[in-house]
């Protein structure tokens, strides 16, 4: 895992500064508008998350097929947008489980050095019951606390995305950001807690509830013919 990323730290140094940047600078800028304020636009968010999902697998699948592509990214965006629960349930499932994996990893100063299979075998075997405990959490949470699992999906998703970004720009730079991110793993695990716990609390906060709150439901009035004619017969008494 971490050879591969490193592999890609080398090669980051002949690409070009301006798609390097850019790349890097818009992940950074959509990732910070999904952590703080994807909650508010999620059905937009999950329609480019199904559509960039499925353009990846059709892509990857078809032999690299662009047209295939295209086919993919349009069918699952209405596929996501259609079962919006599910998608996002399954979507933070899947988030929690591969951020999990990392973090413990990290934790338990697991060697990135190998491949993934090298560093599953090195895991504890306790943490695997840990992920899946976390994967069923996170399922039934998207069942009875459908908006706090919204919230951290978004906040999860935009931690991700702007951490990927800022390693980019450090690309940029001449800096080796992997490199110094796997011999300080705890702390940045840390970092990357709290960022998502941040912006899991701030959009609760902020973000207006989808539906209306119990107990605030409009009070029934009395038509004003009804009324009329109350008054009307309350004064011929």
């Amino acid at each position: 895992m971490l050879e591969i990323a490193q592999n890609f730290e080398r090669a980051a140094a002949a690409f070009s500064p301006t798609v390097t940047v850019t790349i890097g600078l818009v992940t950074v800028t959509v990732g910070l508008f999904i952590w703080l304020g994807g909650l508010g636009f999620r059905k937009l968010l999950v329609a480019i998350v199904g559509a960039v999902t499925g353009g990846f697998c059709g892509f990857f699948v078809a032999h690299r097929n662009l047209t295939s592509a295209i086919s993919s990214a349009a069918v699952v965006a209405v596929l996501a947008l259609i079962f919006e629960h599910i998608f996002i349930i399954v979507l933070t499932a899947a988030l929690a489980a591969v951020s999990s994996f990392v973090l413990l990893a990290a934790l338990f100063n697991v060697d990135f050095g190998g491949s993934l299979k090298q560093v599953c075998l090195q895991m504890p075997a306790y943490t695997w019951p840990i992920i899946a405990a976390l994967v069923v959490m996170f399922i039934l949470a998207g069942s009875y606390l459908w908006r706090l699992t919204s919230a951290f999906c978004c906040a999860l998703l935009g931690t991700i995305l702007v951490s990927a970004g800022m390693v980019l720009l450090l690309l940029h730079k001449g800096a080796a950001p992997v490199t110094y991110i796997s011999s300080r793993t705890a702390l940045f695990a840390a970092v990357f807690v709290a960022m998502t716990a941040f912006g899991t609390v701030e959009q609760l906060l902020f973000s207006q509830p989808e539906f209306p709150q119990p107990g605030k439901t409009k009070q029934k009035t009395v038509p004003d013919e009804e009324t009329d004619a109350a008054g009307q017969n309350w004064r011929n008494r």
